[in-house]
């Protein structure tokens, strides 16, 4: 893989030979999903405002596309914002979007330095004005990058992404492009919005909170699925590398017989 403009200046010589061990060690996950959650209960237990945790969850952001963009993940998609978030008070909504355009005015640059194309998914018409320009200026600008593709989940989940599908695919029938019985998982699929991306390998949630969160519900469907306790702030690339890890141990089977099992009962069957 070629990392060149990717490594960091604070990385250090072991934080190299980790990657390295891991890239050798077992498949790294093309798509990596996070959803990011702590960050209110971080600065409550720094005495602290909900705001201040989402302050320092950025620098976690950094650090994982970062690392993301070393190793070789094709694809990091990260729960940034929540249909259901806009019920949040309004004051931490306005600071979040604030918050959202400082992000995307500091670090695009970089993301296009480092060929990292940013994209999002969600209903982003609903974004503010400003957030909105910015977030298209930073997609067309890094529209071209190769190297690692960085999607923002914003304004979303996964039953508008679902019932957004239906919609579609019901007009296409109305006009007659599509009949009923052509629907299909893949017909389903390449109506979402992910649809030019690939089903997560690997969801990462933080905050030790065992759910989804009407997050890419159908995308999900055979994902592995790792769960920590880490706050998202305090999350950075040392726990990355754990759940990768964890996922380089687990057998994916898609609802399949493991591979030995197989073996074994073949090898029964022509006794």
């Amino acid at each position: 893989m070629n990392t060149e403009g990717l490594t960091s200046q604070q990385q250090t010589p072991e934080d190299k030979e980790r990657q390295v061990y891991l890239q050798k060690s077992g498949a790294i996950p093309r798509h990596i999903a996070v959803i990011m959650d702590g960050n209110g209960r971080w600065a409550k237990s720094r005495g602290s405002v909900r705001i201040i945790g989402h302050k320092a969850g950025v620098d976690s952001v950094k650090d994982i596309v970062e690392a993301c963009g070393q190793l070789g993940v094709s694809h990091l998609t990260l729960y940034a914002f929540s249909t259901e978030n806009w019920g949040r008070p309004k004051g931490e909504v306005s600071a979040l979007m604030k918050l959202l355009v400082q992000s995307l005015r500091s670090e695009t640059r970089k993301l296009h330095e480092n060929d990292i194309r940013l994209t999002s998914i969600g209903e982003t018409d609903r974004l503010p004005p400003t957030c909105r320009r910015e977030l298209e200026e930073a997609i067309a600008l890094t529209a071209d990058n190769k190297h690692m593709e960085l999607c923002l989940a914003l304004s979303y989940s996964g039953r508008w992404d679902i019932c957004q599908a239906v919609s579609r695919i019901s007009q296409k029938v109305k006009d007659g492009v599509l009949c009923p019985e052509e629907i299909n998982n893949d017909i389903i699929a390449d109506h979402l919005a992910t649809a030019e991306i690939p089903d997560p390998d690997l969801i990462v949630r933080t905050s030790g909170e065992f759910r989804l969160s009407n997050f890419l519900l159908w995308q999900s469907a055979y994902s592995e699925l790792y769960v920590t306790n880490t706050y998202w702030p305090d999350f950075r690339r040392d726990q990355l590398y754990e759940a990768i890890a964890s996922y380089q141990k687990r057998e994916r089977r898609y609802g399949k017989v493991p591979a030995h099992l197989e073996l074994e009962e073949s090898t029964v069957a022509m006794r």
